[in-house]
């Protein structure tokens, strides 16, 4: 088929389009009873989880207390229950190698009775840690393949999910990716790292002030996601689009960016609805999406969730791309995440807003109402921009990709 012919019949498809999904009617469900439904949030905890254990977890949860592992056998039978009411018939350790994706690795909860017959189990060891074959797994040449072996352990301070699909549900464990000598092979485990050496290091700047009392400091994040939707038909049509993710060829686009007309402009009905049902997924999931609006260039659009826990921010910023693809489908789109996916127009960013605080100080990066909080607020900010010049190389080669620095 020509370029041409492709061209004309993706056309032809994009002007007789029919919605497939049903409409949804938030007036039945209302957003505040949808969000975190498929969450085993510290609400489900406290409702389920006998008291003691309740408060032995929220104290590994809330100041990185030991978990022991009486504590772990007993939130596992409650996680395990929960989740088999939701329907779900598997667990699975979620986490996040060098490779910039999701990875995943599916058990399920029956297990052999010896009898013939089966019962469902879930116990405390296999909550805290799993054992995937990391010998796949980039690792930054720290280690030779026969070596390889590569361990799950479960991040008690992000909370699991259900993770719907049309034949059933799974059980997601937020996990770190460790090797068996300890080495991160992920990028869960230098955060919590970092998140922990902020704390140590903020607490000190609070004895200085006689502020500190023991609360714990923790970074926050609010993550951005830009993203560009396309009409299948058209992603289709593209083979370099669908290999490498951008175009690589072509001639620039009849219109572009010389208006600045589609920037916070009106947006499309079957982008709208699209954008709708998947706010309705990440809801389910507890990501507080805040903000939806037309980008700067044609076709690229954005989704804000509100700041929260850093670690869970970046759990969910994970779960925004994926519904975001998920849900397009569903509207005969394609949902592009790549940093610069077409030349001459703007790429996409994933600005961060990004602070830390602790529940009894508050926000430790904005101004106060007296002259203490004034200083200790000036102190921070100091802080932070010594660090940031200091560390300014470091800092680029963190966010330093093929893609992001085709689109810097």
């Amino acid at each position: 088929m020509s370029g041409n012919k492709a061209r004309l019949d993706a056309i032809s498809a994009v002007i007789n389009y029919k919605p497939l999904a049903a409409p949804l009617n938030f007036a039945e469900t209302p957003t505040k009873e949808l969000f975190a439904s498929n969450v085993f949030s510290t609400a489900v905890m406290k409702q389920r989880l006998p008291k003691p254990v309740y408060k032995s977890i929220m104290a590994t949860i809330q100041a990185g207390a030991p978990l022991d592992t009486s504590t772990a056998d007993v939130v596992a039978a409650a996680m395990k229950d929960w989740a088999i009411e939701k329907g779900a018939t598997h667990y699975a350790h979620v986490f996040y190698p060098l490779t910039g994706l999701t990875a995943e690795k599916h058990d399920s909860f029956l297990s052999p009775n010896g009898d013939g017959s089966a019962i469902a189990e879930f116990s405390g060891e296999q909550l805290i840690q799993g054992e995937p074959d990391g010998s796949s797994f980039p690792t930054g040449g720290i280690r030779p393949t026969f070596e390889a072996r590569g361990y799950t352990a479960w991040d008690v301070t992000s909370p699991a999910y259900i993770l719907e699909n049309p034949n059933g549900t799974t059980l997601c464990i937020p996990t770190a990716f460790v090797s068996w000598t300890g080495e991160a092979l992920d990028k869960k485990t230098p955060l919590l790292r970092a998140m922990k050496v902020l704390n140590t290091q903020a607490q000190r700047i609070l004895k200085l002030f006689s502020d500190d009392d023991g609360s714990l400091v923790s970074s926050t994040a609010g993550p951005e996601q830009e993203y560009f939707l396309i009409d299948r038909n058209f992603y289709l049509a593209r083979p370099d689009l669908m290999t490498a993710g951008r175009t690589l060829f072509g001639a620039a686009p009849a219109k572009g960016q010389e208006f600045d007309d589609h920037y916070f402009g009106a947006i499309p009905e079957r982008v709208l609805a699209c954008m709708m049902e998947t706010e309705r997924e990440l809801y389910k999931l507890g990501v507080p999406v805040k903000t939806r609006h037309n980008e700067v260039a044609p076709g690229q659009y954005e989704v804000a969730p509100v700041y929260e826990n850093a670690n869970v921010a970046t759990d969910h910023q994970q779960l925004i791309m994926i519904m975001l693809r998920r849900v397009a489908e569903k509207y005969g789109m394609v949902c592009i995440t790549h940093e610069k996916p077409f030349a001459g127009v703007n790429g996409s960013g994933k600005h961060v807003n990004f602070s830390f605080g602790s529940p009894s100080l508050g926000n430790l990066l904005e101004p106060g109402d007296t002259p203490h909080e004034n200083a200790r607020f000036l102190v921070y900010c100091a802080a932070v921009i010594r660090a940031v010049d200091k560390y300014a190389p470091l800092l680029r080669s963190v966010i330093a990709h093929a893609g992001n620095d085709h689109r810097l």
